[in-house]
């Protein structure tokens, strides 16, 4: 009997220990790789240290750097233009804007992230600093494309379509990130009978995929989409993906699908953490209602 009773408990003990500690994961995940050499902690203008233009070719692929100064980027000159850079990029993450490379900004920068650029945002402060005005007061925080770039009024039914490289097990969490955007929209979503003809398509992809975005592997960008009209929505196929796992080193299918979805649909990057179109999305955590931000972002775009 006492054997018994203990094999029951151990058998509980086995079932419970993983989903309490995937609940730790979630309560208390602060992430701790760097993605850049620790020696570069605490560097500042007029330093040159080995690793910088890896810091700059950062910033360039997420929008805080122009690519127009293309021999400044290949350099390990810190330079006015990289600490300018530095603390644009702090204050879309609300970090302490020093134009330093502290550990807290170097941490931010190797959380995984969507490809998109921030573009959206920087944009948005520029505009608010030369009227003198907070970009922090009022309620909202989504952003939109340049232009509100969006579909047309007549296409409010969108098919949807996946590649041939995409995994089947992960089509039922795609749909469902579909249904969310849709319970909350004007518009209606449905399987393309034929994958050529979908307005938005779906596909995992890997390194330099021909679309001028190339994918970092493990980690870095999960995935990235294209905007309204254009409707390409792409995963990293690098990563490891799962569908509603809290494991901490996989990544939401249906979390990224809903980001990315909504890029597709016009939405650019929240400076809202809680948000579904907040650039960051850590493994063993997943975003699957939209925020009240996202909501209201889309029905600025597009109507309630």
């Amino acid at each position: 009997m006492a054997s018994k009773l203990c094999l029951q408990l151990f058998l509980l003990f086995a079932f419970i220990t993983p989903h309490l500690t995937s609940a730790r994961h979630l309560r208390n995940h602060k992430p701790s790789r760097l993605l850049f050499p620790e020696h570069l902690i605490g560097s500042r203008k007029n330093d040159n240290f080995e690793g910088i233009h890896k810091v700059k070719a950062y910033l360039q692929r997420y929008g805080y750097l122009s690519d127009e100064k293309e021999n400044n980027l290949s350099t390990d000159a810190f330079d006015d233009d990289l600490e300018s850079a530095i603390k644009s990029y702090q204050k879309v993450f609300k970090l302490n804007v020093s134009g330093v490379l502290d550990r807290e900004t170097l941490q931010q920068m190797a959380r995984p992230r969507c490809g998109v650029t921030d573009d959206f945002i920087l944009v948005a402060q520029q505009d608010h600093e030369n009227n003198n005005t907070n970009i922090e007061i009022g309620g909202s925080h989504y952003m939109f494309y340049p232009n509100k770039l969006k579909w047309p009024v007549e296409k409010r039914h969108l098919t949807y379509g996946f590649i041939h490289n995409y995994p089947p097990e992960h089509a039922a969490a795609v749909i469902r990130a579909f249904d969310t955007w849709e319970a909350n929209t004007k518009f209606t979503f449905s399987h393309a009978a034929r994958v050529q003809t979908a307005d938005i398509l779906l596909s995992f992809e890997r390194g330099d995929h021909g679309d001028g975005k190339p994918f970092d592997g493990p980690g870095g960008a999960l995935g990235h989409a294209f905007g309204a009209i254009d409707g390409r929505v792409h995963f990293d196929g690098d990563e490891q993906w799962e569908t509603g796992s809290f494991w901490q080193e996989y990544f939401d299918v249906e979390s990224v699908a809903l980001h990315e979805i909504g890029h597709a649909l016009g939405l650019g990057h929240s400076r809202e953490p809680s948000a579904v179109m907040w650039a960051n999305m850590d493994s063993g955590v997943t975003k699957t209602h939209l925020t009240i931000d996202d909501i209201e972002g889309i029905h600025a775009l597009y109507g309630p």
